[in-house]
């Protein structure tokens, strides 16, 4: 189709229904989908996991699985009939108008074949083969903004970061210059100042190309930023849409009042109460909807809700599919309970590391990814560990879970003894005692086994249960974890992201652990879900008296639950202190710059601090401050050649930096970091 011909919309869903066929019989996935995307325009879809958001980047593009099928409607993409398309056509609507983004571009990637080669064979299915296609694909790792392209298209995917590959990836669905792109969930697993630098260069391009975009994510800050237009997804159905500021700032159907209610905002913390959660699950697929899909989750649903399905209301420009739509604001909250206890200060320190030090060899040089870390953790307490990927968070866990042992001279102590190096040469009460929850729960569960063998075995293990000892155990940690007795017969492959991640939790506090690492364990989930997640971290923690080391990516969540931080660059930790010092500020300059890459809700303009380049090799680190390469408060020679002391600025708030704290104060006063 011609530029002179293009339709009046990119996409067109018109009544789009698409089931997945499951024990012998169809169950519906999408029912009756309706929207459009404008020439240039930026949609967002949102909503929970399993409501059809993939579904739909699956079904435009004709890529469902071999179970899924299109029942009903029709797809017009750039004005072509997606769904009459042959063979031949297809692949070069699919080649030439649309390219699509996955959420995770290590598995988008081929590992065994190097980076060039699998931009290179894409010109080439385009006529352009030899030197011009390396030419183009050169030019096409500089257009979004990899440094020394020649130098990555020799590497395999598996040598890059993460986001190095996302933006191979971007530059794959870009070589075609495509009129439609779709992104499904393009950030989830990147750290905060390369989500900012992918967004920006998804925007950037978006201009250039003058592309349309779907984009599919479960972060709404995100979605706010990106783009024009939003609707909000249930159970295969359109519930509410319009213009992204009008639906995020006054949402019309109960459903996004929730969603919205879920996130930590403003600051919130642990100690002010439990974050807002939805009750309920979201129907199965091929469940059978008579009235409003989210009626047995709604508190304003009434006899009418539950027998009729409501219509899409025109609200003047934007839609709700609510007869209460009027009402939606006064959807009652979540009651709070308890907020959870501040760690007494005068508490021995349950853990305590003093000097630690981990040195990798890597091609005949010394990586050295953890250095000279002290701090200490009381009892009830919980740590944040934030900082870019390759900072040594992960690696920092692995020492003190004893996975891999620290160079000589360091020590870990748990409750005043010192912790063996290693983890085989730990004694069992040392073991139980410090736990972890790991990021992705589908690797971390034997999907063979059922839920009940899962934790039943970590309670002989780790607490020595048997009988009915353990029966009763069992039965009060899968109620702590807000699970039924029905979820101890299946297995983590019946049961959705939250539900493993709970599991995952459960066999963690079988041994009645001192401390559990949380390795990003919300990272992967919808923002329902892990405000459960959160809460059910609080409760746990307020009656165990457990304490947390916990790492995340997401800013507005460590916030929310964590009493001290530490900001760690290279392996050293920049910045420690309490949770709302180090986040009010003065602080660190990367912590200023971390904290400015966090995409706002509400759209506000802020400052954004942009870094130059990724973070060096640990291989090869700056001299001086580590953190003078990409400082955008340099201050001369003195940051060059000197490392600066993690200093006392105030009583428990230490910063690792030249300029006084001050003087940071005066610098960043304009600057005002609250994460949405």
């Amino acid at each position: 189709m011609t530029s002179s011909a293009k339709a009046e919309n990119a996409l067109e869903l018109t009544d789009l229904s698409v089931a997945y066929r499951v024990t012998g019989r169809n169950r519906a996935v999408l029912r009756n989908l309706s929207l459009t995307i404008g020439q240039g325009e930026a949609y967002g879809l949102v909503g929970e996991s399993g409501c059809g958001k993939s579904t739909v980047a699956l079904t435009v593009v004709r890529y469902l699985p071999r179970n899924g099928s299109i029942t009903g409607g029709a797809i017009s993409l750039d004005g072509q009939n997606v769904m009459k398309l042959d063979a031949e056509a297809l692949r070069r609507a699919r080649a030439e108008s649309v390219s699509m983004v996955y959420q995770d571009p290590g598995k988008a990637l081929n590992p065994s074949i190097r980076v060039g080669r699998q931009l290179t064979e894409i010109f080439e299915l385009g006529g352009v083969s030899g030197q011009a296609a390396t030419d183009r694909a050169i030019a096409m790792l500089n257009r979004v903004r990899i440094s020394d392209p020649v130098s990555v298209m020799q590497r395999y995917p598996h040598q890059l970061s993460g986001g190095m590959q996302q933006r191979v990836a971007i530059a794959m669905a870009l070589a075609n210059d495509p009129s439609m792109l779709i992104l499904d969930e393009p950030t989830t697993g990147l750290d905060a100042t390369v989500e900012a630098e992918v967004l920006d260069l998804i925007a950037q391009l978006r201009q250039e190309l003058s592309a349309s975009i779907l984009f599919i994510s479960h972060n709404l800050a995100v979605v706010s930023n990106m783009c024009d237009r939003v609707g909000v997804l249930y159970a295969g159905m359109l519930v509410e849409e319009g213009p992204t500021e009008v639906v995020f700032n006054d949402p019309r159907h109960p459903y996004t009042v929730a969603l919205l209610r879920c996130l930590p905002r403003g600051g919130q913390r642990k100690d002010q109460g439990r974050l807002d959660t939805i009750p309920g699950f979201l129907p199965g697929i091929g469940a059978d909807i008579k009235g409003c899909a989210f009626a047995d989750r709604c508190a304003l649903a009434d006899d009418r809700c539950r027998s009729e399905l409501p219509p899409l209301y025109d609200l003047g420009g934007r839609l709700s599919r609510c007869f209460h739509h009027d009402k939606a604001q006064a959807l009652p909250r979540a009651t709070p309970s308890d907020v959870a206890p501040v760690p007494k200060p005068a508490a021995a320190p349950v853990l305590r590391v003093a000097g630690l030090n981990k040195t990798y060899a890597s091609h005949g040089h010394a990586l050295r990814a953890v250095k000279d870390v002290s701090l200490d953790l009381r009892p009830g307490e919980t740590l944040g560990l934030v900082g870019e990927s390759g900072s040594g968070k992960t690696t920092f866990a692995r020492l003190l879970l004893g996975l891999v042992p620290p160079d000589e001279g360091g020590t870990i102590e748990l409750e005043g003894k010192a912790l063996a190096p290693r983890l085989e040469n730990r004694s069992d009460d040392q073991i139980k005692a410090m736990q972890i929850v790991f990021q992705n729960p589908d690797s971390a569960l034997n999907r063979s086994h059922s839920i009940r063998h899962l934790i039943g075995r970590a309670l002989k293990r780790l607490a020595g249960l048997s009988g009915k000892a353990l029966e009763a155990r069992l039965n009060d940690l899968v109620h702590s974890v807000r699970l039924t007795d029905r979820h101890l017969a299946v297995k983590p492959r019946q049961l959705s992201g939250g539900l493993k991640q709970r599991v995952a939790i459960a066999r963690a506090f079988a041994g009645d652990p001192r401390i559990v690492v949380c390795d990003e364990p919300t990272s992967a989930l919808d923002v329902s879900v892990q405000a459960a997640i959160l809460n059910l971290l609080a409760d746990l923690q307020s009656k165990e008296d457990v304490s947390y080391i916990f790492i995340s990516h997401d800013l507005a969540v460590v916030r929310y639950l964590s009493d001290k931080i530490a900001v760690l660059y290279l392996g050293r930790i920049m910045e420690l202190g309490p949770s709302e010092d180090v986040f009010s500020g003065p602080h660190h300059p990367y912590t200023e710059a971390l904290l400015s890459a966090v995409p706002k809700l509400d759209q506000t303009e802020t400052a954004r601090i942009r870094l130059d380049g990724e973070i060096p090799s640990a291989t090869n680190p700056p001299s001086g401050c580590v953190f003078h390469t990409r400082c955008p408060r340099k201050i001369g020679p003195i940051c060059e050649q000197q490392e600066p002391p993690l200093s006392e600025a105030q009583a428990g708030h230490s910063i690792r930096c030249h300029i006084p704290y001050a003087e940071l104060a005066r610098l960043q006063k304009a600057v005002v970091a609250e994460p949405a």
